[in-house]
């Protein structure tokens, strides 16, 4: 314990100590740097700012009226002009954040105007995914080769695999099965893909420089959109009836028919939502805490900085901590709730 204590004071000192250089004649752009991190971009910033700083330039696939073209990002010119569009090869350009509505999007120019065009680039947000699904494949098949050359009667995996073994058996059996019941094997594919998914992804956006994958709703609403499905095919004969003729008295259908019916669409609508709103919020509270060593500094005496950046960094680390349980459970919640949309599909009638 005094080690850890030992050097989270170094950290602080670093840190407080490297604001006072970085907030010198500077203005801190608090909301810039939490939006920066949170939102998708066609430049993953790693590090640094102005002539220091490191940025991936990364692929702009864009169809416009001149066909198709295939460039980098780094074609785009740094500075945008006074309607804060950053202009760029074949007529097109790249909105900064005042360049509303086209804030992060890239346009084509048409004389005085813009509009806009097919956009299949390679994000920050498409980039993080791929490494995440790398980093997924990997870990699958890292732990499946133990599981080639040994019989079920041998004794367990020991380290990451039998941790690995320890989460899937804890998913299928106190998890789907229960929520799915009878047949729950044919459904554990999906199921444990979609926690290990999540889980790989939440874990990975805890990185400084890594993209905020499940923060991101299009990814949120994908996998609601993928349980939808499975859902509604898995759907039985009184599933359907429950829903378009409950067993209620004539004139309580009229108002059981439109709700059950919008219930469809609630409960994956509630899935996405739950899993990108947590993960954003975290995201954008830790980096907000980051952001106070830095704020103070610009504006407050050394000892004022010392006194709130100590307390800062203690704040981003319980916070920190707080994120990697986050990331298990909003991972576990959507696999349950999932698991649990899917079983009450299936639900035979009472015998009465």
């Amino acid at each position: 314990m005094k080690l850890i204590s030992n050097i989270l004071i170094i950290l602080v000192l670093f840190l407080t100590s490297l604001s006072v250089k970085a907030a010198e004649g500077e203005k801190i752009n608090a909301t810039g740097i939490v939006l920066e991190h949170v939102k998708d971009s066609h430049e993953w910033h790693i590090t640094g700012e102005g002539d220091r700083a490191v940025v991936i330039h990364l692929p702009v696939i864009v169809y416009s009226s001149t066909g198709w073209h295939i460039f980098s990002s780094a074609q785009f010119a740094e500075e945008a002009d006074s309607q804060g569009m950053r202009q760029g090869p074949y007529n097109l350009a790249l909105g900064e954040g005042e360049a509303e509505p086209y804030s992060g999007k890239i346009v084509e120019k048409t004389g005085d105007e813009y509009k806009p065009v097919i956009d299949i680039s390679i994000t920050k947000t498409v980039a993080n995914l791929f490494i995440d699904a790398l980093v997924l494949i990997f870990i699958i098949i890292y732990t499946s080769r133990w599981y080639r050359t040994h019989k079920a009667t041998d004794p367990a995996p020991a380290g990451f695999r039998g941790l690995m073994e320890m989460l899937v058996m804890y998913i299928q059996e106190d998890i789907i099965r229960p929520s799915v019941g009878k047949g729950y094997e044919k459904y554990c594919p999906y199921l444990l893909s979609a926690f290990f998914f999540i889980f790989v992804c939440n874990l990975m956006g805890l990185i400084p420089f890594g993209g905020n994958v499940t923060g991101n709703i299009a990814i949120t609403f994908f996998l609601a959109l993928c349980t939808f499905i499975i859902t509604q095919f898995s759907g039985n004969r009184h599933y359907w009836k429950d829903i378009f003729w409950p067993n209620v008295p004539g004139p309580v259908k009229v108002i059981m028919i439109p709700i059950e019916f919008v219930g469809i669409f609630t409960k994956p609508f509630a899935l996405m939502i739950r899993l990108f709103a947590n993960m954003l919020a975290g995201h954008a509270i830790a980096l907000a805490l980051t952001c106070i060593i830095f704020i103070v500094a610009a504006t407050m005496s050394r000892g004022w900085l010392y006194g709130l950046g100590s307390f800062s960094v203690w704040l981003s680390i319980i916070m920190m901590l707080l994120e990697l349980l986050v990331c298990f459970l909003q991972a576990l919640v959507f696999t349950m709730l999932s698991a649990t949309f899917i079983g009450l599909a299936r639900t035979e009638p009472e015998e009465e």
